[in-house]
């Protein structure tokens, strides 16, 4: 890739953040131009996230700091509170906006996509940009044709804010695409603990498990006639996302509109 690709990181303090800083600083390619969190306004970017010093001061005003930036991208992991106002201000400033916070509305998704291909750029929401975890969404679909009856187990650390996971909420989808609405269990099934059988989705349930120690994790368990199937994904650390959006980064300078879940990108 010939073109410098000029990278903005919202959220550049948090764990998520200071992984994408590092990503970008070690790839020829990618240049980080601006850094935004206003925790950690005036430190090094690079410093911050336990690389050399590199000379890019970390800012507290978004807008402010995309103006006079000018980045092609910007990557957002922060929280669901603010992810929507930072995407429409990139949008806005026609910054290509690469998110991994997740906590959007159906309806949200709709006007950003929108937005984006009237300022005729691309964009990218993605719950999870694990390429094992799109795998797994993957096959979770393929399976679901065959084996209708399905549960996930989503396990997080719990200081998580959203339940159920935007990965969980991601697999639905795409089960759900492939698999005509079918409710699962005992008709006369009675929850003596509200909740016990966890959230209702088109027919089958999602269990939400939040506990320290935990990272991420999800299993989509099937069950048939004499035989049950499990679809398991172990991430381990945040490293393990940057391939994903490293790809991500690249991939949407090529796109107009807003793309929903990573596994777009992967043939």
């Amino acid at each position: 890739m010939s073109q410098i690709i000029k990278v903005a990181v919202t959220g550049a303090g948090g764990r998520m953040g200071k992984e994408v800083v590092k990503m970008v600083l070690e790839d020829d390619t990618l240049q980080l131009v601006a850094a935004i969190d206003p925790s950690k306004s005036g430190q090094d970017a690079g410093t911050l996230a336990g690389a050399a010093p590199c000379g890019v001061s970390v800012t507290g005003d978004l807008e402010l700091t995309l103006v006079e930036s000018k980045p092609d991208v910007l990557v957002d992991f922060t929280t669901p509170h603010s992810v929507v106002a930072n995407t429409q201000l990139a949008i806005k400033h026609k910054v290509r906006p690469v998110i991994g916070t997740t906590g959007f509305t159906p309806e949200q998704i709709t006007e950003l996509d929108e937005l984006c291909k009237k300022q005729e750029i691309g964009g990218l929401i993605a719950p999870n940009f694990s390429i094992g975890g799109i795998l797994m969404m993957k096959f979770a679909a393929q399976a679901s044709k065959y084996f209708p009856d399905l549960e996930i187990i989503e396990y997080h650390g719990d200081q998580k804010l959203d339940a159920p996971s935007g990965t969980a909420v991601k697999t639905a989808e795409m089960i759900s695409e492939v698999r005509e609405e079918k409710r699962q269990g005992n008709p006369n099934e009675h929850e003596t603990i509200e909740g016990s059988r966890g959230g209702y989705y088109n027919g089958f349930r999602i269990h939400s498990v939040r506990l320290p120690g935990v990272f991420a994790q999800q299993e989509v368990i099937f069950g048939g006639f004499g035989q049950t199937l499990k679809i398991r994904h172990d991430s381990y650390e945040r490293a393990g996302y940057m391939p994903g959006v490293n790809l991500a980064v690249k991939k949407v300078m090529e796109y107009t509109g807003l793309i929903y879940g990573f596994e777009h990108f992967i043939d």
